[in-house]
């Protein structure tokens, strides 16, 4: 990769993938391999953290710059040139994904039934960093994916409609972040590159409910800044008609100790009330929490949460 940024990616353990992509081992895939409880998506969803691969087709490339990011933001450009093959970024996110993990075969805390199936992923979070829908074959990537038998996790923070409307297939789960309240918010603490940033995430709640697949809401929460305005995210929320609504707090590590306060953190008691609140609001179930995450989920249907894997 002929990247400005490449040396700084090393060193924080990112495998670096042709010319604009990248994976990296999540704390949680870890902790599972080492016995321990994985991620809240196990939690939530069913998915297994050690068969899950953390990834993204859009390492420097972003329309955002939002202060709550911990991620290094090396973000250069609102346009991926020269873009690689879906079906290369598939095959070397996992052969950099497992060489990432080689060093855990030999640990004897791993078992070897665990190891075995960390070696086969099932899953593919396309979320590390950047804006994962500037890959213009980002619906090739989910489709390379899919025919491995590989759920993907689609993270992206809305500000390109007109992507997620012709996306050919649909990833297994989309997540929308909506982490302002209103525009002015929005514009202060996501910082968009693109000035109709607020409109076009608007557009995207407004298409959701039309996407065949699951969806979810995001509201990152930062203390005395964007939350509670339980209102304005029942209003949005309602817009959107998600299948599921995460809320998860603000947490004051890397890049986001520039730009925001400890005092920033919501306590997981604040994100509590908020989820059990907006449930309330919007006729959903609360179905779960992880306090290490600081984060909760409630659903319009609790009995599809968990995933069915036959379905991918």
């Amino acid at each position: 990769m002929q990247n400005i940024y490449a040396d700084i990616y090393r060193k924080e353990h990112y495998g670096l993938v042709g010319k604009h992509s990248a994976v990296k081992v999540c704390h949680w895939t870890k902790d599972e391999l080492l016995g321990g409880p994985g991620c809240y998506k196990n939690t939530f969803y069913g998915i297994k953290s050690h068969q899950c691969i953390q990834m993204t087709p859009a390492l420097n490339a972003c329309t955002e710059n939002c202060a709550f990011c911990w991620r290094f933001q090396g973000f250069d450009s609102m346009h991926i040139s020269d873009e690689d093959d879906p079906e290369f970024i598939l095959e070397e996110s996992i052969r950099q994904h497992l060489k990432l993990i080689t060093g855990f075969k030999g640990n004897p805390k791993v078992s070897k039934e665990i190891w075995e199936e960390a070696t086969h992923p099932k899953h593919m979070a396309i979320s590390l960093t950047g804006e994962p829908t500037l890959y213009t074959r980002l619906g090739e990537l989910i489709a390379a994916a899919k025919k491995r038998g590989i759920s993907t996790f689609l993270v992206t923070n809305g500000t390109l409609p007109s992507v997620l409307e012709k996306l050919d297939p649909l990833p297994t789960q989309l997540y929308v972040t909506v982490a302002a309240p209103n525009k002015k918010i929005f514009n202060e603490l996501l910082n968009p590159s693109i000035g109709n940033g607020w409109e076009n995430l608007m557009r995207t709640l407004e298409l959701l409910p039309s996407l065949d697949t699951r969806t979810v809401i995001r509201h990152t929460l930062v203390h005395g800044v964007n939350m509670p305005y339980l209102d304005e995210y029942e209003a949005l929320d309602r817009k959107a008609d998600p299948d599921f609504i995460e809320s998860k707090g603000y947490v004051h590590v890397g890049s986001s100790m520039t730009k925001l306060q400890a005092s920033n953190m919501p306590s997981h008691t604040e994100i509590l009330e908020f989820s059990h609140q907006l449930a309330d609001r919007m006729g959903y179930y609360f179905v779960a929490d992880r306090v290490e995450s600081r984060v909760a989920m409630i659903a319009k249907d609790p009995s599809k949460a968990k995933i069915d894997f036959n379905s991918i």
